[in-house]
């Protein structure tokens, strides 16, 4: 079977050298020549020079040069070759100057955008921490003291009294330049957030459009967010008052900072977010950054990928953000008192979106990656693999526990659908056949079996 990290060709050619190098820019991998897509052997004719000459094209074809490991193996009685790549150091790496990528278990040709965040990446710096054309007089100093008030509030760092040694220490000087990141907070960046409240797609009732330092852009846009978002009020036990927003505000918060943090500031693309009557949308250029993936988003423990770190550092010692890589932890804790909003994110080409919405609407499809707030379709196959894995288990003991002895059966009739339901999880989702892998339930898995009883 061919997953992210294994191809299967039948014979060399330029496919084989592609898939080495989709796998050389993600996670490594292998690419075994021989098999067809099942990887059942089609025969293979494998002479004294053959390994040598497929890795001498490997080499020309590629740069940064590959050289994979590669070995002659037997299958059902049959020759294959198998070649062996690891995760490149230096990214990206071109086959005859066109960059890809491996996602899932096909190889996608890079855009310019991710060939430059691939580079980035291998230089270990981020988009915000190179020089900007701006100086430091164009740059809005009260802001940038009141910056320096809410960092020595929240404690999280020493400040200078000096504001240009503070701005060397955290990077917005760097080499004696502006960085973007500083641009992008304290001055006034050529980018917006885009606003409207909408009855319908084609129909806006109201819309704004703020520009500026992104340090009062977030404030302004939260502002518009909670004039066009209803409040009702209730009354406790102690016939206090109590607020209740249509959708709770530490979500609407967490999703704008995301935008702001995590958006791609190299695309001309704004970030637009649109309120309806029974939604909100929050629309940014830049797909996830890194490794990261929508499923991992849906984990409790997922490992954040930063695309703008000095613009995140900035936000997490003003105290706006907690910790990196809880802000979807965080969104799903607050929804957890409101069960009659929904909450699904997705990626649209070069854009990520994210949506609260009224469960039970009827202009607000769901889609697989919809958070426990909407019930998944669960067969009867998929209902004992959950009751199996309160803790988390191999599929070895799942078999064993189900009393399954053909891989395969259990693979698409048990496993493969739990994973799609969202309620079932890998433990190393970067590494899927890892012989360490094992399933666990996510936090829609565990309020699923909850509401069963």
């Amino acid at each position: 079977m061919e997953t992210q990290l294994v191809e299967h060709k039948k014979s060399f050619g330029k496919e084989v050298i592609i898939s080495l190098v989709a796998l050389a820019n993600t996670d490594g991998g292998s690419v075994i020549v021989g098999v067809d897509d099942d990887g059942n052997p089609c025969g293979l004719e494998v002479g004294p020079e053959t390994v040598q000459r497929c890795l001498n094209e490997i080499k020309v074809a590629t740069y940064p040069q590959l050289v994979p490991k590669a070995r002659v193996a037997q299958k059902d009685g049959r020759q294959i070759v198998i070649f062996e790549i690891p995760e490149f150091p230096v990214k990206p790496v071109a086959y005859k100057g066109r960059y890809y990528k491996r996602v899932h278990n096909s190889n996608h040709l890079l855009s310019l955008d991710e060939i430059v965040d691939l580079q980035q990446q291998a230089l270990s710096l981020s988009f915000d921490a190179y020089p900007s054309q701006v100086s430091l007089a164009d740059l809005d100093t009260e802001l940038i003291q009141r910056f320096f008030n809410r960092v020595n509030s929240r404690g999280r760092v020493a400040l200078a009294d000096d504001p240009q040694t503070n701005l060397v220490k955290l990077k917005f000087i760097r080499d004696g330049k502006i960085t973007f990141a500083a641009e992008l907070l304290f001055g006034v960046p050529d980018c917006a957030i885009r606003i409207g409240r909408f009855k319908s797609e084609a129909t806006i009732i109201d819309d704004n459009v703020v520009r500026g330092p992104l340090l009062s852009a977030v404030e302004e846009a939260l502002t518009f967010i909670k004039k066009h978002v209803n409040l009702s009020y209730h009354f406790d036990g102690s016939l206090e008052r109590r607020e209740r927003w249509q959708y709770p505000m530490e979500a609407l918060r967490e999703l704008l900072l995301n935008a702001v943090v995590h958006r791609d500031y190299k695309s001309p693309s704004d970030i637009v977010i649109k309120v309806f009557d029974d939604r909100i949308v929050f629309t940014n250029p830049g797909k996830l950054y890194g490794k990261l993936r929508i499923e991992d988003l849906q984990r409790n423990d997922y490992v954040s990928s930063i695309r703008n770190r000095l613009l995140a550092e900035a936000f997490f010692l003003m105290g706006d953000i907690e910790r990196y890589g809880t802000g979807f932890v965080r969104i799903r804790e607050a929804l957890s008192s409101y069960t009659e909003i929904g909450f699904k994110i997705e990626e649209i080409g070069d854009f990520f979106k994210a949506e609260l919405f009224q469960i039970g609407s009827t202009t607000s499809p769901i889609t697989p990656h919809d958070t426990p707030h909407v019930t998944p379709h669960v067969t009867p196959h998929v209902e004992k693999l959950l009751l199996c894995c309160e803790k988390p288990a191999g599929r070895e003991q799942l078999q064993e526990e189900l009393g399954i002895r053909d891989r395969k059966y259990f693979y698409k009739t048990f496993l493969k659908p739990a994973l799609k339901t969202g309620l079932l999880a890998l433990t190393i989702p970067e590494k899927p056949r890892s012989k360490l892998q094992k399933y666990q339930l996510t936090e829609a898995g565990r309020r699923w079996l909850a509401a069963r009883g």
